[in-house]
C-alpha cells in the first residue's frame, strides 16, 4: 500500500490500482495522501461570489448520440463528483448560477485535475512571454540546452504550446506500453515493467525521438506539457510551484491552495498532476473570460494572449485537421493548451481525462467546472453530452 496520508481509502491503494474503475473516485480526491505532491500557494484570501436562485435541472439536452436527455441525468450519466456554473453578468458581474457535490466531495476538496494542468502550464506561459521572459519563437532548447540531444532539438515553444512538434508518443491510455503509460512508469505513478523506464520525468523527456517535423500536425502529447514546465523553471531559475503561485494561483482569486505530484527528483507532472477544487478551476475560467483579468481585477496574463487562445494562428484549423488522431472536433484546434472545440464559436475547453473540464463560452459570458471520475480514460458521450449541457445552460442565460 503507498501513501501514509492520514485518509482512509476504502481498498488497499498500489501503484497498481489507484486509477482502477472503482477506486479513482477516492483516489483522484486524495491525492497528497498518497504521493509526493508541492503545494500551489493562494497567497491571500480571496472575495465570496454572490448566488443567485437557478434551476436547470429539466433543461433538455442533445446528447452526443443525437438523443434528448434532460441536463440532470446528463449530470448524473456523467460520473459527476461536483460542478460549478458562473454567470459573469455584464451589470452585475459575476453570479454562481450552480454548485453542487456528489458523494464525499465537498467545496474545499482538492481533486486531482489530470489534464486541465495543462491549461494551468499554458496560462504560466503566457504571463512570462508577458514580460519578457520567455520567446514563444525561441528553442525549447534555448532554455533547457539538456534537449539538445533529443528529438526536441529544433522545437520551439510555440510547437510545444500547440502540441505540434514531431515528437513520437502514443496517446494510448489503454496500452500499459504506450509513452504516455512509460512517461507514469518514470514519474513514479505506475510500476516500470521494464528495467530500461527512466528514473525520473526529465530523464523520459531526454529520450524521447523525433519521426516527424516539428510544426507538423497537430498530435496530442502529454510530454509537451511536461517541456513546457521545464521551460518555465530553467527560464526563471525558480520551481514551477512558486511561479505559478506568484504569477497564477495568488492571482485568480482561489479560495484554496492547490498542489501538484512531484517525482524522486522534485520535478512536477506538469501534464496532468495538479489538483484543486472545484470553486477554483471555476475562476480560473473567470480569468479566462474576462481576456486575462482576474476576479481581483488583476491582469494574470495579457489579454493577447487569451485573445490568440481563441482565434488561433493562421494554420490552426488545418492542422488539426491534419491531425493523425481523431479528435472529433471538426472545425476546431488546439492553442496554447486550450482546446477549442469549433472555430465558428467563442468556447473554449480545458480538459483532463477520466472527465474533468473548464468550460468557458465568451458569447455567454458563462463559466462551468465539471470534476468528475468516470471509469476509463475517454468516452465521447460522456464529454460531448457534458459540452452539450453547458452549453444548452449558456443558451438558457444569454440575455439574462
Amino acid at each position: 500500500m503507498i501513501g501514509s496520508g492520514s485518509g482512509r481509502p476504502p481498498f488497499p491503494v498500489t501503484l497498481d490500482n489507484w486509477q482502477s474503475a472503482g477506486q479513482l473516485n477516492w483516489t483522484f480526491q486524495h491525492m497528497a495522501e498518497i504521493f509526493p505532491t508541492a503545494l500551489i500557494s493562494r497567497g491571500t484570501a480571496a472575495p465570496g461570489l454572490p448566488r443567485i436562485a437557478y434551476e436547470p435541472d429539466a433543461l433538455p439536452v442533445r446528447t452526443h448520440d443525437g438523443e434528448t436527455a434532460s441536463l440532470h441525468a446528463v449530470m448524473a450519466g456523467t460520473d459527476t463528483d461536483g460542478w460549478l456554473v458562473i454567470l459573469d453578468h455584464p451589470t452585475w458581474g459575476p453570479q454562481v448560477l450552480v454548485e453542487r457535490y456528489a458523494g464525499e466531495m465537498t467545496p474545499s476538496t482538492q481533486h486531482l485535475m489530470m489534464s486541465v494542468t495543462k491549461s494551468v502550464v499554458g496560462i504560466t506561459i503566457g504571463a512570462l512571454v508577458g514580460q519578457g521572459v520567455i520567446d514563444t519563437e525561441a528553442a525549447a532548447t534555448h532554455y533547457v540546452p539538456a534537449l539538445y540531444d533529443s528529438g526536441y532539438a529544433g522545437a520551439t515553444v510555440r510547437h510545444l504550446l500547440d502540441m505540434r512538434s514531431g515528437i513520437r508518443f502514443s496517446e494510448d491510455y489503454l496500452d500499459p506500453t504506450a509513452e504516455v503509460r512509460v512517461l507514469e512508469q518514470a514519474f513514479g505513478w505506475a510500476p516500470k515493467l521494464t528495467p530500461d523506464v527512466p528514473g525520473t520525468l526529465r530523464d523520459f523527456l531526454v529520450s524521447l525521438v523525433q519521426d516527424g517535423p516539428h510544426g507538423g500536425p497537430f498530435d496530442y502529447r502529454s510530454c509537451e506539457s511536461d517541456v513546457l514546465g521545464w521551460v518555465v523553471e530553467a527560464a526563471t531559475g525558480r520551481p514551477f510551484v512558486e511561479v505559478v503561485s506568484e504569477l497564477v494561483w495568488s492571482r485568480i482569486g482561489a479560495e484554496f491552495d492547490a498542489n501538484i505530484g512531484v517525482d524522486s527528483a522534485g520535478s512536477g507532472m506538469f501534464d496532468g498532476g495538479m489538483s484543486a477544487t472545484l470553486g477554483d478551476l471555476a475562476r480560473f475560467g473567470l480569468m479566462i473570460l474576462r481576456h486575462g483579468t482576474s476576479l481581483t481585477g488583476e491582469q494574470v496574463v495579457p489579454s493577447w494572449w487569451i485573445e490568440d487562445s481563441f482565434a488561433g494562428g493562421p494554420d490552426s484549423v488545418q492542422a488539426f485537421a491534419d491531425s493523425p488522431g481523431d479528435n472529433r472536433m471538426p472545425g476546431g484546434f488546439y492553442r496554447n493548451q486550450f482546446w477549442i472545440p469549433d472555430a465558428r464559436r467563442p468556447v473554449l475547453l480545458c480538459l483532463g481525462i477520466h472527465g474533468q473540464m473548464i468550460y468557458v463560452n465568451a458569447g455567454a459570458g458563462v463559466v462551468a467546472a465539471k470534476l468528475s471520475s468516470w471509469p476509463t480514460p475517454q468516452n465521447a458521450w460522456k464529454l460531448f453530452s457534458t459540452v452539450a449541457a453547458f452549453d444548452a445552460i449558456s443558451a438558457d442565460v444569454a440575455g439574462a
